[in-house]
Parts: structure tokens; sequence; C-alpha cells
């Protein structure tokens, strides 16, 4: 069969999947079927993982209730997350500025590392992950689901829509199951909970989530796509080009020529609307945790759109203790769960975690030495009860199951066994 004949058939089959998948009902795409068949190529490389993430993370999203994640900031965070239960697992670009991106500086979160920082910890994620699917399999275990998906940070997109499509398809080629880029412009773009954003036209992120979708149909990968809008808190934009965004422009400009916005729940709840149809979870970022706003902003967004899948981001920026009672926090996701806000997250969960109980651990060694680091020990043998296995350190990062492969390759009379007459198998008792 020659190239025009094989693209108008494989046209034909997407055409006709895209119309009879409940998964894309709601879906607007300005492009082609025969548009993605023609970027393609001859051969769509596999993105295993990415698809299976992507479909579980979609079942999760809408066969239940709400789904709970945290940020993790470490291969081995991510382990521990799903070993405890998450089903989940975000990775914010915030974290890998701090403290994972391959410039190897510590930012803020205003896209300064290197576009292809956050892919790369997606792929150190699922490389942990899946590390630790191989060593309950060789163990002969079995409960756990080990790739959990993983929502990825795409930020601004690094740029315009080139941009973007490049940036998801790095991502989908690391194994994200999910992606989320918001609506400010990528050369200013600044974290959801600091000052100065600058936002787009609401017609320029469109074709921003229009080139995300792309490049997931061109890997063939159903990639649950995240738009989030700015625009609770945003008072710049970059152009009054676009009527969608000039009922909230003052006519004020600022010396670098940006215009003046009015900031709010109605710009943000226009722009939610706008990009309904073009992504498959919208992600409402707010100031402050507050139902009232989260309840009428699911509110329009559904009244239009019933069956959207939204978003929340529990922020460690917020001060929950001061903003809501203890009761009000306890039931917070619950409440949000409720309207329809299916994918929740603390975004910055590993960077807290890591910090503030290394400072623990470190300011307890200084003043009582190895009595401190005991009482780690003993309250990690207390997990054990309930499922950690991160005690027996040798064992969590893979010697066991490496010392499978050496027996493989000797026959079984390997006498370099790496556990056997370690300290760990001394010592420690297994579970």
């Amino acid at each position: 069969m020659d190239i025009k004949a094989r693209i108008t058939e494989q046209t034909a089959q997407l055409e006709a999947q895209w119309a009879a998948d409940e998964r894309w009902a709601g879906i607007t795409r300005t492009y082609s079927a025969e548009d993605v068949v023609r970027l393609r190529g001859s051969v769509v490389p596999e993105c295993t993982i990415a698809r299976l993430g992507a479909e579980r993370l979609w079942r999760l999203l809408t066969q239940g209730g709400y789904v709970s994640a945290l940020g993790a900031l470490t291969g081995g965070q991510a382990v521990q997350m799903v070993k405890a239960g998450l089903q989940a697992i975000y990775l914010s670009g915030w974290q890998v500025a701090a403290d994972a991106n391959l410039a190897g500086a510590t930012y803020p979160d205003q896209s300064l590392y290197p576009a292809n920082s956050v892919p790369q910890v997606v792929r150190r994620l699922n490389n942990a992950l899946t590390r630790a699917d191989q060593i309950d399999w060789a163990e002969g275990r079995n409960g756990t689901d080990w790739l959990a998906p993983i929502v990825a940070d795409a930020e601004a997109g690094f740029g315009g829509a080139l941009n973007a499509y490049e940036l998801m398809r790095a991502m989908i080629e690391a194994g994200a199951a999910g992606v989320h880029f918001e609506d400010q412009l990528a050369a200013e773009k600044k974290c959801g909970h600091l000052g100065g954003k600058v936002l787009v036209p609401t017609s320029q992120f469109v074709r921003t989530l229009t080139a995300a979708r792309l490049a997931a149909d061109v890997h063939n990968v159903p990639t649950v796509l995240v738009a989030r809008t700015d625009a609770l808190s945003a008072t710049l934009l970059t152009s009054d080009v676009d009527e969608a965004d000039q009922r909230f422009v003052s006519g004020e400009r600022t010396s670098e020529g940006f215009y003046r916005v009015a900031d709010g729940l109605d710009s943000a709840i226009a722009r939610g609307l706008a990009y309904a149809p073009y992504a498959d979870v919208v992600w409402f970022e707010t100031s402050t945790p507050d139902l009232g706003q989260a309840k009428e902003f699911a509110q329009a967004m559904h009244e239009k759109h019933p069956r959207k899948v939204l978003a929340y981001n529990c922020s460690p920026s917020f001060n929950w203790k001061k903003a809501l009672s203890d009761e009000d926090i306890a039931s917070f996701q619950q409440q949000l769960g409720g309207w329809g806000y299916r994918f929740q997250f603390i975004t910055l969960a590993g960077f807290h975690s890591l910090n503030a109980g290394m400072f623990e651990l470190a300011r307890g060694y200084r003043d009582r030495g190895m009595s401190a680091y005991v009482d780690l020990q003993q309250r990690e043998f207390a997990l054990e009860r309930e499922g950690y296995t991160a005690t027996k350190h040798q064992r969590e990062v893979g010697a066991g199951y490496f010392d499978q492969v050496m027996q493989a390759v000797s026959g079984g009379e390997s006498s370099t066994l790496a556990l056997r007459g370690s300290t760990e198998e001394a010592q420690f008792t297994q579970t």
C-alpha cells in the first residue's frame, strides 16, 4: 500500500475513533484527523507508561470520587506515596525550580530553569516506581499498582504554540499521564501565589491547549490535558486583541506596555468557560481556600459543561488554620469533590515534608546525637506494621533484585550476592 492510501486509511480509523469513543465527548479539535496522521510519520513509537497512566487517570477522575495527590520531589517520595495508598502523583514545576532542575540551581517559580527539566523528573519518578514494581514482582508480592499516573506541570509552555507542542511531546515520552498548562505569559510566568502575573489573550491560550492536544494525538496517547486559569488574581494582559477579554480591560497601560485588567471571579469564570471545550480538566487557581468561590466557579462551569472535570490546588501557600476552622479543614476536600473538583492536590508537599523532616532530625542530632537518629529508626520500625519497608534501605532500592539478576547470570552459583551476609540481613527482620 502506498503512502497516500495508508494516510487515507489511518485518517478514517482516527475519525471513527474520535466519533465513537466516549473519552472525547465534548472535546473540540481545530485540526483534522488527517493533520494528525500526516504528522505521525510511518512509525509511531509506543509510549506505554504514558498511555496506561492516562487511561487510569481518566478512569479515576470520571468513575468515582475525587482523586487526592501530593507533589513529589524525588523518586523515593513517589514510591512512598504509592506504598501509602495514594492513587496519583502531582509533579510541580515550583518544586523542580526549587530543587530538581537540570541547571542544578535553586530558582523561584518563574520558568527560569531549562524547559526539559520537568520531563526529566517525570522520567525519574517513573523509573523509581518501575523499580519498586520490579522488586515486588521478583519477590512474589502483589496488590500494589506501582505505576501511579503522574500529572506534570508544563507551566505557561515556555514560549508559544510550538514550544507547548514540543514540551507536551517530551512529557508524554517521559511517561506523564496528565499535563497542565496555565494562561500566563511564559516570559513573565509567576507562581500562582506571587504578584505580577501577566495573562495572554484567551485565544492565544486556546492555541496553547490545541498544540498540546495535537502532540498527544500525534503520539496516539489520550493524555489528560489540564487548563489552568490565573485570572482570579492576575491584573495584567499582553494585548486587548481578543474580544473575549475586552470587558475586563481598563484601558490603562503599564511601563512595559501591558494592559491593566480587572481580576476576580468573573474573569476566572469567563476564561474557564472558554478553555473547557479544549481541555479535559479545568483548574481554578485561587488565592485562599474559599469554598464560596469554588462553588460559584463550579456552578458556572457545569451550567454550560455539565460533565467537565475540575481541579483544585490545596496550596501550602494558604494559611489554612487562619482561613478555616478545624471542622471546615476536615471536610474541605469532600465539599470540593461534591462540586466536581475531582483532582485535588498539595503542590509542594514534597518540598515541605523533606525540609521539615530534615530540619527536625538535624536539630535533634545536634542536641542529642545518635538518640535522635534512633528515634527516627524506631518510628520506621513502627510504620512497618502499616506497610512501610524503607527501613531496609538496601532492599528498598533493589539490592535483592540485582542479586536475582546475578543468580540468573551465574546459573544460581554466584558467591558475590549483596544481601547475603549483609548487616541488613543480619539485623533487620523480614516484613
